[in-house]
């Protein structure tokens, strides 16, 4: 009974000394930069030059420009700008290689080794494939961020880019900001 009361005795003591520390020692987040993480496309490419999309976030939220979600796009851009009461901006240039257009990664079979370095690099998990079997990428989920190229140790992963259809056609046309005026009516 007395080993009972010993151990209620410790626990509400390390309790009242868990809950202490939590209030004393609180470490209190910037709500905003937690609204600006909720709208990037959470794919931790680290194009934006942080290795993430948290740590790109609190930036933001510090004043940093918010143009360089390449993933994001100019959704994410507008999405930004309209939480900070702001005018959107252009995707940085350093965001994006516009003469090249968007890239994707593409694994050539015959050099391929089945070493997994490139499905571990890959932020967004678009590389399939087995240890000692060959690998391959989906086109689709690639954001052509690059980070697989280094770690391949044959060199097998080559940019290239993606063939233009009507479903990913772009005409690039400015934005025009169209709004609706109602006129006083008698």
């Amino acid at each position: 009974m007395s080993a009972l009361f010993a151990l209620t005795a410790l626990a509400l003591i390390f309790g009242a000394i868990l809950g202490y520390a939590a209030i004393r020692f609180r470490v209190e987040g910037n709500p905003l930069a937690d609204e600006i993480e909720a709208i990037l496309p959470q794919t931790q490419c680290a194009q934006c030059g942080h290795p993430g999309c948290k740590p790109y976030a609190k930036a933001i939220a510090n004043g940093e420009a918010f143009n360089k979600c390449a993933p994001g796009g100019e959704e994410t851009i507008i999405e930004i700008a309209n939480l900070l009461g702001v005018e959107p901006i252009a995707l940085a240039e350093s965001a994006h290689k516009e003469e090249d257009g968007k890239m994707v990664a593409f694994i050539v079979e015959d050099a391929c080794i089945g070493c997994t370095k490139c499905i571990q690099a890959c932020p967004v998990d678009a590389i399939l494939g087995s240890n000692k079997k060959m690998h391959t990428v989906i086109a689709k989920e690639c954001t052509g961020c690059e980070l697989c190229v280094a770690p391949c140790p044959t060199d097998c992963i080559e940019m290239r880019p993606v063939a233009t259809t009507p479903s990913n056609w772009d005409w690039k046309l400015q934005q025009i900001d169209v709004r609706i005026v109602e006129e006083d009516q008698p």
